[in-house]
């Protein structure tokens, strides 16, 4: 799917980019190979709309001005900590037949077995791969699809190696590197009440007491016993 996005020549910089953004501009950065870096500006809700489809690994025509569109990569940008908004942009300019690297985001279908049936924590070690490619080859993919249907047990493990990712694409990342897993559930341990050392040695002379009394009657019930005997042999 094609994205295009308007820009404009950005004359305001440094500490007067606040001005920009009051207006519902976002100050940006055109660089690359065979190209000066050009201070641009883009309309706050019309690159969110374009950046929330786009990502950061799908070409977007670019056009400034009047100029004819460029083909960019949005590459990078900065957040306000505070409202997470996107406050600066860098747009890289790509040359075509020259490989680039950019990174492709991992969408996560199905229920993995081993969380419905056997109440499992699903954890996801990526959300996105690192590659090298063509610019042309970005065309082809959109994400890389990571079915978690296959993680029936604990012991099962989605591994990069694992993923279905065109031939096209060079991965920069460890083969070996798990995408995602599902790890047990945590056991409820129930604790044992244990009694205060005052209450122990309460217990204890309560059992001593209480066996220094079955002792006690059994030696009167003995003595009673013989005193009757003596009595019949009279």
């Amino acid at each position: 799917m094609p994205y295009a996005l308007n820009a404009q020549i950005r004359e305001i910089t440094g500490k007067q980019n606040k001005n920009i953004r009051e207006q519902g501009l976002i100050p940006a950065v055109l660089y690359g190979p065979a190209v000066e870096n050009q201070n641009l500006t883009v309309a706050k809700n019309e690159f969110n709309k374009i950046f929330k489809e786009a990502g950061t690994s799908n070409l977007v025509d670019l056009k400034i001005a009047d100029n004819e569109p460029i083909k960019i990569l949005i590459h990078d940008y900065q957040s306000d900590p505070k409202t997470n908004e996107i406050v600066h942009i860098d747009f890289y300019k790509i040359q075509e037949g020259k490989k680039i690297t950019t990174d492709i985001e991992l969408d996560f279908i199905n229920e993995a077995p081993a969380v419905k049936e056997l109440g499992g924590i699903l954890v996801k070690n990526l959300d996105q791969i690192e590659v090298e490619c063509l610019p042309k080859d970005l065309e082809k993919i959109d994400k890389i699809i990571v079915d978690l249907s296959s993680l029936k047990t604990f012991t099962d493990i989605i591994y990069i190696k694992d993923l279905q990712i065109p031939e096209e694409f060079k991965v920069l990342a460890d083969l070996e590197n798990a995408v995602a897993l599902v790890s047990q559930p945590k056991e409820e341990k129930v604790e044992e009440e244990v009694p205060a050392e005052g209450e122990e040695a309460a217990e204890g002379e309560e059992a001593a007491e209480g066996e220094e009394k079955e002792g006690a009657a059994a030696e009167g019930g003995e003595a009673a016993e013989a005193g009757e005997q003596k009595s019949e042999e009279k």
